[in-house]
């Protein structure tokens, strides 16, 4: 049972990370959306990609700033 998701809600739920910081490179060309060097940036992410996102951005300079959870009316 470790590490398993009792009820499988996880699928579901999402978190928005405030991020500052981020700067543009070579990745980050490669996205759908500009990367701004300055200023607060906000990113919508599903909860099984949480670590992933998260190292992303520190890859990029990025600081997490707040982690807010969402839920269906304000995604």
């Amino acid at each position: 049972m470790l590490g398993q998701v009792v009820g499988g809600r996880s699928g579901s739920r999402f978190f928005r990370y405030e991020v500052v910081g981020l700067r543009q490179s070579e990745e980050t060309d490669n996205t759908d959306y500009p990367i701004r060097n300055s200023g607060t940036v906000f990113i919508t992410v599903p909860y099984s990609r949480m670590n992933q996102e998260l190292q992303r951005i520190n890859r990029l300079g990025g600081k997490i700033v707040n982690i807010q959870p969402l839920n269906s009316e304000n995604q």
